[in-house]
């Protein structure tokens, strides 16, 4: 199905590198392609768009300019160098990581796939893409931009997430690696998936449509397959800011299940047959052992994470002055910024100018 594609390797390579010298975007890892920085760039990429990513990794690499910088650091200054970037798990394991190369490797990044490979939080795109891009390996990095890109000059009429189908598309991007530049060749790749043939694709801005067999067909707008998505959760939380005497009360959560080990304001879902301030009274008194009194509303705000999308209520609480001691900490307000917090308290916390 993609053998026209490596029949016409070298006039397709040819198209796609004269096209990515021009229109190729100056993100900042692409620099000097030091291994670090594409190895970092790559994890925060996984769930995160370029330009966004760019404007993290910048402040991250001011931050923690070497690996020997992240392995030392404390796990909560890495935590909230990552704030916004979500799915902390990726920064616990960059500092596992990092600290593993300081240890095996005396801090020098490795170089061969499999070795990079084995680091915490890197799967088998991450290691090739490092590979290749950092060192110019003739490894493969098919991202899902690469996997869009690929399904479509295949015409590919089956779910792109099937395994037969993603190994036929590992195949051909092997299959195409040139030898002299896997390094463009590879991000030419990426950025045209990302910048042309997107969701909604440029096929008239496409410099390859020559070998594309959906364009040919008439059938970019079906391709690729995909699997119909999960239906939304929709829930609705309370989170209260609780102050007494100039403080505030966080607390830190659990540190297996969701946003482990960040800290957040106590709160939680409001129950069928509650309205959201008996539902903050109720979760805060579980949770900290205070019984508050409900001030004034600080904002809704909205966010989401996989496939549940949140309304958070967010409310400034009064604590008692002779209450006991409570299951949390508390902080000076200019003292949140230092700690890491999940969207929805990050953005109750930006609208009160704490952050």
């Amino acid at each position: 199905m993609m053998k026209h594609l490596i029949t016409a390797k070298e006039d397709f390579t040819a198209r796609l590198l004269t096209w990515f010298a021009g229109a190729g975007r100056p993100l900042p890892w692409r620099a000097a392609y030091d291994p670090y920085e594409v190895w970092g760039s790559e994890i925060m990429l996984q769930q995160t768009q370029a330009e966004r990513g760019a404007r993290y990794f910048e402040g991250w690499m001011r931050r923690f300019p070497d690996i020997r910088s992240v392995a030392e650091a404390d796990e909560a200054a890495v935590l909230a160098a990552w704030e916004g970037l979500g799915y902390y798990s990726r920064a616990r394991n960059l500092q596992r990581a990092a600290r593993y190369i300081m240890e095996v490797y005396g801090g020098e990044f490795p170089s061969s796939v499999e070795r990079i490979r084995a680091l915490p939080g890197v799967g088998e795109y991450t290691a090739g893409a490092v590979a290749s891009i950092a060192f110019n390996r003739p490894e493969p990095a098919v991202d899902a931009n690469v996997r869009r890109l690929l399904a479509r000059l295949g015409d590919l009429d089956r779910p792109v997430d099937e395994p037969d189908s993603q190994a036929l598309i590992a195949a051909t991007a092997r299959a195409l690696i040139p030898a002299e530049s896997p390094r463009l060749f590879n991000q030419a790749l990426m950025e045209l998936g990302a910048l042309v043939c997107a969701r909604k694709p440029g096929c008239g801005r496409c410099p390859v449509t020559a070998h594309c067999a959906a364009f040919r067909r008439g059938a970019t707008a079906e391709r690729p397959v995909t699997r119909p998505k999960a239906a939304y959760q929709f829930l609705e939380a309370a989170a209260g800011v609780v102050r007494r005497d100039g403080l505030v009360l966080i607390r830190q959560r659990p540190w297996r299940g969701l946003w482990a080990g960040l800290w957040d304001f106590p709160g939680g879902p409001v129950e069928p047959g509650e309205g959201p301030e008996q539902a903050l009274v109720r979760h805060i008194r579980e949770q900290t052992g205070l019984d508050v009194t409900v001030d004034e509303k600080i904002a809704v705000v909205r966010h989401g994470y996989t496939t549940r999308r949140v309304v958070l209520h967010g409310f400034f609480t009064k604590a008692p002055k002779n209450a006991p001691a409570a299951d949390g900490l508390w902080v000076r307000p200019e003292d949140l910024a230092d700690r890491a917090f999940p969207a929805g308290a990050r953005k109750l916390l930006e609208h009160l100018g704490w952050k």
